[in-house]
């Protein structure tokens, strides 16, 4: 098999050689390590000889104050660069004070234009830089539930779900409009070479859901619909990235079409492998479970080889290996990255 065949089989709960892997994307001082450790030129070059299944496509996105689609919303409106390391959920945005719609509608928010900030020809650019073999992956994200929690501040996003649900909605709505129509200008640039997209949201704490599953009915699974039925429209799978424990969350995940879950934090209540298959087998795919909190950073490669072959024997199929975050952190020692992906590509 080749990786995009290992990808369909694993998807689709068919027979497989081996798992699919992936590596997912190293901090930069990780990636310099593991660079140096394999003796190869890049990050590229590292994922191909780790056996990576996947080529891992951000959707550009450039709009003048902001370099990443993840960030596209000024929530403080100051025209603010709100990159990746000064990015924040708690803090009070621009709808922080509102106390009903019409307040809300009053701050006159800039909702920005994805038109504005994705060239659909660099979109195609970046695609066809993907080895033929290889699965690509468009990291879309189109986190709207953590968007609109940053518009108001999260404390005040959360009250005001349960107090005024259509202020919230207003916000969510004009996030997730934003979101649909970056999926459809990256997916008509990159027709028919693009394998599958990542979207989600942040949800569960290490105990469990952070808002209750009746409130991610409400709010958060709406807007994920819309994406997965577009990725749909265009034959691409659908990959849901949740940190955290979100086992309560999944049966509406998969009741909204998604087909596979992310990233499967091991430590997380309710997310080991043993009570993912016994609830979920059969009706939707995995991907991580290699813990990154403890194992990876702290374990032995004797422990990160014996954890791989665990999965690999609850989940034959049906479970993309890789580590339960999807940023392998610079306190990951090379040696377990080796481990991991030497013995999930084993063929038995």
């Amino acid at each position: 098999m080749n990786s995009v065949e290992r990808f369909y089989a694993t998807i689709e709960r068919k027979p497989v050689d081996r798992p699919a892997c992936w590596m997912g994307d190293p901090t930069p001082a990780e990636a310099e390590k593991l660079v140096k450790y394999y003796g190869v030129k890049d990050v590229s070059e590292l994922k191909k000889v780790c056996g990576d299944d996947f080529y891992a496509v951000e959707i550009p996105y450039h709009n003048g104050t902001c370099n990443a689609i993840f960030a596209a919303f000024d929530w403080y409106m100051n025209g603010s660069n709100v990159d990746v390391e000064h990015r924040t959920l708690t803090a009070d945005g621009c709808f922080a004070e509102c106390e009903d719609l019409d307040d809300v509608i009053a701050v006159n928010y800039p909702w920005p234009n994805p038109e504005d900030g994705i060239d659909p020809e660099l979109c195609r650019q970046l695609v066809n830089e993907a080895p033929d073999d290889k699965a690509v992956l468009g990291m879309m994200w189109a986190c709207h539930f953590q968007d609109f929690s940053a518009a108001f501040g999260m404390q005040t996003a959360m009250m005001n779900m349960v107090s005024d649900p259509e202020m919230v909605h207003y916000v969510d709505d004009h996030i997730v409009a934003f979101y649909t129509r970056a999926m459809e200008i990256f997916l008509d640039a990159t027709k028919g070479k693009v394998n599958a997209i990542l979207i989600g949201d942040d949800m569960g704490s290490q105990r469990g859901l952070m808002i209750s599953p009746d409130m991610v009915k409400e709010f958060v699974i709406p807007g994920a619909k819309k994406l997965i039925d577009i990725a749909h429209s265009y034959d691409v799978k659908v990959i849901y990235h949740s940190c955290g424990s979100i086992v309560d969350a999944i049966p509406l995940l998969i009741e909204a079409g998604v087909d596979a879950v992310h990233p499967i934090q091991a430590l997380a209540a309710g997310m080991d492998p043993a009570n993912l298959k016994s609830k979920f087998e059969g009706k939707v795919s995995f991907c991580g479970g290699v813990d990154t909190q403890d194992l990876l950073p702290n374990g032995t490669p004797e422990q990160v080889r014996a954890k791989v072959k665990e999965l690999r024997e609850f989940f034959p199929t049906g479970l993309i290996i890789s580590p339960s975050h999807e940023a392998l952190q610079e306190d990951v020692p090379p040696e377990n990255v080796k481990a991991l992906f030497e013995e999930a590509n084993k063929v038995y």
